[in-house]
């Protein structure tokens, strides 16, 4: 099936005589917790690497993480019980050969990030203190200082890149544009600098580990500069998206007006948190046998319904009843409530659903590949085949961990011995002003755009509103692409637009309802058999036409019980 998409293949126009070009052997965009293990892999490889990020070496994504590493530890565990958890939650989506790689990876990728320094907490005897979150069978969550595991892991990261001498960071860099050589083969990344200057770097491997698209909603709890940029690069220039219509809601985000949306992690509902309504009535045992340590999918279902039914704009958490001091359990969290007025150890904590994590995302192989020659991809913005159609607690942290090294070594051994690349020309699109009484209020388009992805396709979805969302965002799209383009918000909103284009044309397509794409209208999963949907680019190299929406069979097996 084929729909009509057009889009210039690039943002800016590119001449190599006029910009500073560095090179490496491989460039690696993010710094987190899929980026920095795939640079310092590389680096150990003996390539020369070089890290891009668009903050600071400590923003993202990771540094935000609230629960863990899953991993499996205690003796009462297993890796088969890991890996069918994670199937179960897959939902018929996820690849068991790449589920089985990764949870038997996870105590080495643990190991190593022990060995950089970082320091997971431990009983009084030197145990790991593993906690359960939803979808698990055993606990097996490793985390630091309570709730802060996210910090704990990106400084340990970011002290390893600067003691690297085989990396070079180059933070506060925008990635524009991929750069291809004249095969066609991905070899490097325009960006600007903060003061806006543009400089190109290039390199026989990329790889993105730029994460997710969370601020495509109103209601996340992602940080601001995850905007999709990787995932709307790499679609324009040639690479294949798969199931982008998974987006993950966490249920339990801090809910108070004018306040950020932060992530209660579902930690403190694994140790005895429960959620109640305005009226004080616990409601999960209705909706799932394990309550509050359902899926997060059910989770979050279970609590935007509560909150319809009862016409509030929140439910509850209740910590109350824990077995210890709450405050010394999560002192992050309490610190935040508590500046807010709120003690957690006595007053229900106000939370509703936030977007929180891109499942689907760059189809990639074993290795990471894309199928743009030279274009890897890892972690949130790539379709590994981990989660399927659903993402279990703390399985992204192991996924970037495992992963990331495995792809960071297999991009230095493809780039070893390679011929040097040289980035070819191409004037791109011209920018034509519009009349000098159109004005377009980029700030006031990018809420709308947050506001209606949260309405139409949220936590619940159906056929017509996502067709009105579909009319919104072409049209948007088209006022915006003819605007000239020459500022990070500007890039960040038609990358945000061409996210947000490709998630709701996959959810439009799949008429079930399976794992955390929730269809009113198609509120039954499709038992004839799963599979991925694929968006596949299509046009020349000046400008995007077409999109095919291309069915492929998934490798697992739905577990009916």
């Amino acid at each position: 099936m084929s729909h009509p998409f057009q889009l210039d293949r690039r943002l800016v126009p590119f001449d190599p005589r006029q910009v500073p070009q560095y090179r490496f052997d491989v460039l690696v965009l993010g710094a987190g917790a899929a980026g920095a293990p795939a640079a310092l892999a590389a680096a150990r490889g003996g390539s020369t690497v070089a890290v891009i990020t668009k903050g600071d070496l400590g923003e993202g994504n990771t540094r935000w993480a609230k629960g863990g590493v899953a991993t499996v530890l205690a003796p009462e565990d297993s890796f088969d019980a890991h890996v069918q958890d994670t199937l179960r939650v897959g939902c018929g989506l996820c690849d068991p050969g790449v589920v089985e790689r990764a949870v038997r990876g996870g105590p080495a990728a643990l190991e190593r990030l022990i060995e950089l320094g970082a320091a997971f907490d431990r009983d009084a005897n030197g145990e790991f203190v593993l906690s359960k979150e939803g979808g698990h069978s055993h606990p097996r969550i490793v985390h630091a200082r309570g709730d802060a595991t996210g910090v704990e892991i990106q400084s340990t990261l970011r002290g390893a890149l600067e003691m690297s001498p085989e990396v070079r960071t180059f933070t506060d860099h925008f990635a524009i544009d991929l750069l291809t050589d004249a095969e066609g083969r991905v070899c490097g990344v325009l960006c600007a600098t903060d003061r806006g200057e543009r400089v190109a770097f290039a390199a026989r491997s990329v790889i993105l580990a730029t994460g997710g698209a969370g601020q495509l909603y109103r209601e996340t709890t992602n940080p601001d500069i995850a905007t999709g940029d990787g995932l709307a690069m790499a679609f324009r220039a040639g690479a294949v998206v798969r199931d982008l219509e998974f987006v993950q809601f966490h249920p339990t985000c801090l809910y108070i007006a004018g306040a950020a949306r932060v992530l209660i992690s579902e930690i403190v509902r694994g140790a005895g948190a429960v959620l109640r309504d305005r009226h004080g009535v616990r409601f999960m045992q209705a909706h799932h046998e394990a309550a509050e340590l359902a899926p997060r999918d059910v989770v979050s279902r279970a609590v935007f319904q509560r909150m319809v039914s009862t016409g509030d704009t929140s439910v509850y958490l209740d910590l109350s009843e824990l077995d210890h001091d709450p405050h010394l359990a999560f002192p992050a969290v309490s610190r935040i409530c508590s500046f807010f007025g709120i003690d957690i150890a006595k007053d229900p904590v106000p939370v509703r659903p936030g977007a929180h994590y891109m499942v689907g995302g760059l189809a990639v192989d074993a290795e990471g590949r894309t199928n743009v020659p030279g274009l890897f991809a890892v972690g949130e913005c790539a379709s590994t085949g981990l989660h399927g159609a659903n993402r279990m607690g703390s399985n992204s942290l192991l996924e970037a961990l495992v992963l990331g090294h495995d792809t960071g070594s297999a991009a230095a051994e493809e780039a070893r011995g390679g011929d040097p690349v040289r980035p070819i020309s191409d004037e791109g699109r011209l920018d034509s002003a519009p009349p000098a009484e159109v004005q377009v209020n980029l700030a006031d388009l990018t809420y709308s755009l947050k506001s209606m992805m949260w309405r139409q396709m949220g936590v619940e979805r159906d056929g017509p509103a996502m067709r009105d969302a579909m009319e919104n965002l072409e049209f948007w799209s088209r006022a915006v692409e003819a605007l000239p383009k020459n500022s990070p918000r500007a890039w960040e909103l038609l990358n945000m637009l061409t996210v947000a284009r490709l998630a709701t044309l996959g959810a439009l397509e799949r008429e079930e309802s399976r794992g955390v794409h929730h269809r009113t209208d198609f509120p039954a999963l499709d038992l004839a058999g799963a599979s991925h949907l694929e968006l596949r680019p299509q046009g020349n190299a000046r400008r995007l036409r077409a999109v095919d929406l291309v069915r492929t069979p998934a490798r697992g097996v739905l577990p009916l019980a």
